[in-house]
């Protein structure tokens, strides 16, 4: 039996790994349902959701010029027209998650910097009070880089000779 992509089967699976689940199709044919694969809901581990000799259903979503052939249990559900998947949660991160790089746009804007705190651009074209300007930080930037520098290199200039001590 030829296998096709886009065809929903009924298999046995034979065999679990951490990274999916292998299924017998018919005929001695075997595909691998990938962990992400199995559910819409995060898998730590693909034995929470599946065992060995369960039957599934799961629809062939690639097969490979070198006969492997890629299954999805998740797809492989039927949904009513206009139904989406049950979304994700949102996983727990230390700096705004998923909404980071999301700027805001326009004037007034709000949205989040990289670190995930909140910011506001201010409305006209002048920094407003409090706020440093990024040529403040630049200017201040600078001023400790070459600080740095110079205290580095008053303390590396003794040290540069060979072994022993300094002749005269």
């Amino acid at each position: 039996m030829a296998i096709e992509v886009g065809a929903k089967l009924e298999g046995k699976v034979t065999g679990i790994t951490h990274f999916g689940a292998f299924v017998d199709l018919s005929g001695g044919v075997t595909g691998l349902v990938h962990i992400s694969e199995i559910a819409d809901n995060y898998v730590k581990d693909v034995k929470d959701h599946l065992k060995i000799d369960d039957i599934v259903k799961v629809k062939v979503i690639n097969v490979d010029k070198d006969g492997k052939i890629g299954l999805s249990i998740k797809q492989a559900v039927d949904r009513p027209e206009g139904q989406q998947p049950p979304q994700r949660e949102p996983r727990p991160s230390g700096g705004g998650g998923g909404e980071r790089f999301n700027r805001g746009g326009g004037g007034g804007g709000g949205g989040q910097d990289r670190g995930g705190r909140p910011f506001n651009k201010p409305s006209s074209g002048r920094p407003s009070y409090g706020k440093p300007s990024f040529e403040d930080k630049m200017s201040r930037f600078l001023k400790d880089s070459e600080e740095r520098i110079s205290s580095l290199k008053k303390n590396t200039e003794g040290k540069r000779g060979g072994r022993g001590a300094k002749r005269v």
